[in-house]
């Protein structure tokens, strides 16, 4: 071992871990319970003793290679990281060189830029790292990352601001269409949370749990859709779209003038997915005095850094919808793969 990354004090680690890895692309069944190497960290990295990873909709994409355009960043026949897991809350054990921002035994989270986080220890550029608070718990710490931040920079964009919340005599109204999943639940929440009034939808089973987020009206997806009598064209101030599947002219017509939709994904063929969406979205707003703005989020710690204190002020309650032992990681990666999950998913560390 190198002195650039000695164990943090207290603590053993030897050279090998448990991992979930995968060697090809495919469903949940490609990964399996190996074990690896532990990783030595590089200039700019700290190596993590994982604590929890939250699952998203990410990562089952690259674990599926889908859509085909992802391999060029992720590898062409296989993935280049065989870990899946971006989100991650953990314990710094060893710092790489060049790293003063934080020391050997350190409570952080942050995004893996490639995976990671299905196993007992993970790389992580320190630059994306923020200080877990202390009375966090790292469970609902690893949930943050990339669903909240998504869930942040879609309302920014789309203009659903705290200062924009106090500029309108009366609070903006915000259509969320898709708001059962992960993003979608941030999203109401963190919308409730500016002042707006938030109208959603989502699945049948979760109307409930949507209208507890803060929503003052929750539809049943499959009876009510964009262009539906009961969404009134040019009735909100914004309208943030996470099921991507609603026609483009319809979406624009639901917001008034000077109102935006912010378009978080989209559906699209296998090989390019949503690009074909985007452009189309990027061309209708030229000059549109109600854009279509497609949202490219990226990993933000000003953002993460905000979420983590408004979820240990409690301000911020997220939704877990299962949280999976470590053996059961694979469970974990088919269940949200699957496309039903509530919320999110959590998996705890490996012992």
């Amino acid at each position: 071992m190198s002195d650039s990354s000695r164990n943090a004090p207290g603590t053993f680690r030897s050279d090998t871990m448990p991992a979930w890895r995968q060697h090809r692309y495919g469903e949940a069944d490609t990964v399996a319970l190996e074990t690896a190497a532990v990783p030595e960290p590089g200039r700019g990295e700290a190596l993590l003793r994982l604590r929890a990873t939250g699952l998203n909709n990410g990562d089952t994409r690259v674990m599926r290679g889908e859509p085909r355009l992802v391999r060029l960043a992720f590898g062409l026949r296989r993935p280049r990281q065989a870990v899946r897991g971006i989100d991650a809350a953990g314990t710094v054990v060893a710092v790489g060189e060049g790293v003063a921002s934080f020391a050997v035994g350190d409570e952080v989270v942050g995004e893996l830029p490639a995976g990671g986080g299905l196993a007992q220890y993970a790389l992580a550029p320190a630059a994306r790292l923020v200080r877990r608070p202390a009375d966090l718990d790292p469970v609902v710490a690893a949930v943050l990352p990339v669903a909240g931040g998504t869930a942040w920079q879609a309302l920014e964009l789309a203009g659903v601001t705290d200062a924009a919340a106090r500029r309108h005599s009366e609070p903006p109204r915000v259509l969320v269409i898709g708001a059962g999943g992960g993003v979608g639940t941030f999203t109401v929440l963190l919308a409730a949370l500016r002042g707006a009034r938030v109208w959603a939808l989502c699945g049948e089973r979760n109307r409930a749990l949507v209208e507890s987020l803060g929503a003052e009206r929750v539809f049943d997806y499959r009876a009510v859709q964009p262009g539906s009598p009961e969404l009134p064209d040019g009735g909100f101030d914004a309208v943030i779209d996470i099921a991507g599947t609603a026609r483009l002219g319809v979406l624009r017509a639901l917001v008034r003038d000077g109102g935006r939709v912010a378009l978080v994904s989209g559906e699209g063929g296998r090989l390019l997915g949503p690009i074909g969406r985007i452009i189309a979205a990027t061309v209708r707003s030229i000059g549109s005095k109600r854009p279509l703005r497609p949202l490219a989020a990226t990993p933000k710690t000003a953002v993460l850094e905000q979420l983590l204190q408004l979820a240990a002020s409690g301000a911020l309650r997220p939704v877990i919808d299962r949280r999976y032992p470590f053996a059961e990681a694979g469970d974990a990666l088919a269940y949200v793969a699957d496309g039903h999950a509530t919320g999110k998913v959590v998996v705890l560390a490996a012992p």
